[in-house]
């Protein structure tokens, strides 16, 4: 009788007590970054070259959607987000991406108007395959620049002073901004290299992530089946004494 005392004792103690997988379950409460909606593209989009930049927009649709480095661009309620493709596998991006700097907020009114900075811009629009296939050879060709200066007419101004520049500035302006440009690639690489790095350490994070969850969920699955073995082999042991004391009172 003592021992059929104590088996109902530990069992409603078991019954009381949560399992560490429900504990688990109550504090394992991660905060992420929220994903932006997917967007509605009429159709494959056509980009467009933002004068004076290597940096390409998409016209057609409401939101900024931008590509440039490789990667397609876009913010969202205060946060930017990037991917490999325009239509999906949009990750979040912490800071706000270098080229941005240099895009106009508006630039909509300029794309619609035909006119950059006071002059007429006939721009051309691009099929996205083929801004992904050629923007590396571009910039590093500077095609926009020989491309009738980004299709904008008289972009650039020409000199007020009559006399001709000196021999010795004639040649150092075209150094000065070869040097220019390669000192802004050297940053841009910079740029991208850094954000290939924090895109292949937050993979390998997620992955690290991913398997330790694993193996807490296992180990804790391992021991709810060992204590839910125990608590049958008691209830066993405990039924079986009722049945040895019942034989014994019946005799």
């Amino acid at each position: 009788m003592k021992k059929l005392l104590f088996g109902m004792a530990l069992l409603a103690l078991v019954i009381a007590v949560p399992s560490p997988t429900m504990a688990m379950g109550r504090v394992d409460v991660g905060v992420s970054i929220p994903l932006p909606p997917p967007i509605m593209f009429p159709g494959p989009p056509h980009l467009v070259v933002i004068p004076e930049t290597y940096v390409y927009v998409v016209p057609d649709v409401d939101v900024d959607v931008f590509f440039y480095g490789g990667w397609w661009w876009r913010p969202w309620e205060g946060r930017w987000y990037r991917s490999q493709n325009y239509n999906s596998g949009w990750g979040y991006y912490e800071g706000t991406p270098s080229f941005h700097q240099s895009v106009p907020s508006g630039w909509r009114n300029d794309y619609r108007q035909h006119r950059w900075a006071g002059h007429q811009w006939n721009y051309q629009r691009v099929p996205h395959q083929e801004v992904q296939r050629n923007w590396q050879g571009w910039e590093k060709d500077r095609h926009w620049e020989r491309q009738n200066t980004w299709g904008v007419r008289d972009l650039r101004k020409p000199q007020t002073r009559t006399q001709q520049p000196s021999r010795q500035m004639q040649q150092r302006q075209p150094e000065t901004q070869s040097q220019d440009y390669q000192n802004r690639q050297q940053r841009e690489y910079r740029d991208r290299e850094r954000m290939d790095k924090e895109r292949r350490d937050k993979m390998d994070e997620e992955r690290q992530d991913r398997r330790d969850k694993e193996r807490r969920d296992k180990m804790d699955e391992e021991r709810q089946d060992r204590w839910d073995k125990e608590r049958r082999d008691r209830m066993d042991e405990e039924r079986q004494d009722r049945w040895d004391e019942e034989r014994r009172d019946n005799r």
